[in-house]
């Protein structure tokens, strides 16, 4: 005989057995009820029912006994077809499903046929397979009091954007992205909310931002909330994603504009394709302001933003977009190094006026295939990008001979020290490949605010954090030549020059000819005066050749360009691990 007996205090809500009655082992016996949840008694093993003591209406306390069974063989009853359906998971099930692209084909192929990706194929791209954590999925547009939950459900999926985290490449990273094919991508009230949700799970860990940027700014039509906000000037978003101070990484592909470009404009790295149109106004904004009726392609072309300087990298699609931001992601984890197969003693042409191209210098130093250039259609008198030496990620900044020999102009300077606070607020070091006649100078270039632009980059370099290299591969003249040195060539962790290098307070030739200048003008025959000035160049250039100056210890080194790559290592080894630094990186 097996009693069972009651272990809390209850209800007998049913009783489902009867004395005499066969009770195969898991039958349900007896069903007590407390606090409205109902908790079902089973038999432990099979036998006969020999006792019941209890009845439905009794208050059981804890240690009453229920049933007795006496121990028989008793045969389990045979499978029955399989139950219909849980109604609940019939609900989830399809509820889900009106999230996936499959439940909108006509928009999906509208959207295939102008050449993009939706916002769910592009977080399946970026994120690793099986990572990836949607937030807020189930919001819909705040328009309950008036249009239907059915409508809403089917139309406004995820309030327009999702959000969520995952790993890409085995590293943590949060992600939002606009889904265009809700209400042309505008910004909702749910919208919003689950944009500052995502912001501040990802600022809780500083994990990168990745943020899929696309459509027009608020949306007017929220009805639900229509009566609690006058402008909803006070969303918070904005400054929140401002000040994360994890990575931003901007992706801007058809057109972004007001709200979608404000967010796009604030990334630390601003990635767009080559079909894309970005500005802070679109069409509706322009023509409600009584400034006419413009067509959205009209504003703010990628081509028109290269060059301006809005767009970090240009690509072709949405696709290379994301193997872009994949490359950067993949900064902070080491890779294996490959070296490349290159002459770096070449590089710099024995005619020290003859010009050459600085990315031959760059691609022979990086590791193979690791140089990923930015702005590369703005402030050309720089070159700036992310790289890789013996495996380890850096910053590299060059000054572009072949653009005014290497001068540095408003834009450059701009492009120059907005990379630096990057590099810096990454926790990249930096490598600095100098070869500049200085800064640019004359009228014109005045008119552009040149005092104003090239001080940023000064300030930028003295609030540089992280180990900087400076290697000089030929010219090195005046203030422009200390801005590639952070300041100075007493700021650099390691400052050195090829042979070929030379330094000055400002170009040879012009030193001479300025302050030769009565001395020369003094000797009548022109051929003796050509002979002079070379004279007086050829000794001015012997003074400030790299091997001289570097005797009177005007920076720390002359290398072997060959052993470039080991020089720059060594010192960032001694410099030890980089930190990320003041997470501020304004706009330009």
């Amino acid at each position: 005989m097996t009693t069972l007996f009651a272990d809390g205090a209850a209800m007998v809500a049913e009783v489902r057995v009867s004395v005499g009655q066969k009770a195969p082992k898991g039958a349900v016996l007896i069903a007590t009820e407390l606090m409205k949840m109902r908790h079902e008694i089973c038999a432990p093993d099979s036998g006969i029912v020999a006792t019941i003591h209890v009845a439905v209406g009794d208050e059981l306390h804890g240690g009453e006994p229920l049933i007795t069974l006496e121990a028989a063989e008793v045969a389990s009853p045979a499978p029955t077809q399989q139950d219909a359906p849980r109604a609940d998971m019939a609900e989830f099930e399809t509820r889900m499903a009106l999230l996936d692209d499959a439940a909108r084909p006509d928009a999906v192929a509208k959207r295939h046929a102008s050449g993009m990706r939706t916002a769910r194929e592009n977080i399946q791209d970026l994120f690793d397979p099986e990572t990836f954590n949607e937030y807020g999925a189930l919001a819909v547009a705040a328009q309950r009091s008036r249009k239907s939950e059915e409508e809403l459900q089917s139309r406004s999926q995820a309030d327009g954007i999702n959000c969520g985290t995952g790993l890409v490449g085995g590293r943590p990273v949060a992600a939002m992205a606009v889904d265009y094919m809700v209400m042309a991508g505008t910004q909702g009230y749910q919208h919003h909310r689950k944009m500052d949700r995502l912001i501040e799970v990802a600022g809780r860990q500083n994990l990168p931002i990745v943020l899929f940027a696309e459509g027009g700014g608020g949306r007017p039509n929220d009805y639900d909330v229509e009566n609690l906000i006058a402008a909803g000037l006070n969303v918070p978003s904005f400054r929140h994603f401002a000040a994360h101070r994890g990575p931003k990484i901007g992706i801007a592909a058809g057109y972004c504009f007001a709200g979608n470009a404000a967010l796009f404009g604030v990334c630390d790295l601003r990635i767009a394709t080559q079909h894309s149109w970005v500005g802070m106004g679109g069409p509706a904004m322009i023509e409600g302001g009584g400034l006419g009726v413009v067509q959205p392609t009209d504003i703010g072309p990628s081509d028109v933003q290269e060059k301006t300087g809005v767009i970090d990298l240009k690509v072709g699609d949405e696709k290379a977009a994301v193997a872009a931001v994949k490359q950067v992601l993949g900064l902070a984890a080491p890779t294996t190094a490959s070296a490349p197969e290159a002459d770096l003693r070449t590089v710099v042409p024995v005619d020290r006026t003859r010009a050459y191209d600085m990315r031959t210098a760059i691609h022979a130093i990086a590791d193979t295939d690791s140089f990923l250039e930015l702005r590369r259609g703005f402030g050309t008198g720089v070159i700036c990008g992310f790289a890789r030496l013996e495996g380890r990620a850096i910053g590299l900044l060059a000054n572009n001979p072949l653009h005014l020999g290497g001068a540095i102009d408003a834009e450059a300077g701009d492009k120059a020290a907005r990379f630096l606070q990057l590099c810096d607020a990454w926790g990249l070091p930096m490598l600095s490949l100098c070869d500049t006649p200085g800064f640019m100078v004359g009228p014109e270039v005045e008119a552009t605010g040149q005092v104003a632009h090239i001080s940023r980059l000064f300030l930028a370099g003295a609030h540089f954090s992280q180990p900087l290299v400076t290697v000089i591969l030929r010219k090195a003249y005046g203030l422009g030549a200390m801005a590639m040195a952070g300041g100075g060539f007493d700021r650099p962790q390691f400052c050195c020059a090829w042979p070929t290098g030379e330094l000055g307070a400002m170009g040879i030739e012009g030193a001479v000819k300025l302050g030769a200048r009565d001395h020369l003008a003094a000797i009548n025959d022109p051929t003796a005066r050509e002979a002079e000035l070379h004279r007086l160049i050829d000794a001015l250039y012997a003074r400030g050749k790299a091997l001289n100056a570097a005797s009177l210890l005007e920076f720390d080194a002359v290398i072997d360009p060959a052993d470039t790559r080991r020089a720059v290592c060594r010192a960032f080894d001694a410099a030890g691990p980089a930190k990320p630094g003041p997470r501020y990186v304004d706009a330009w």
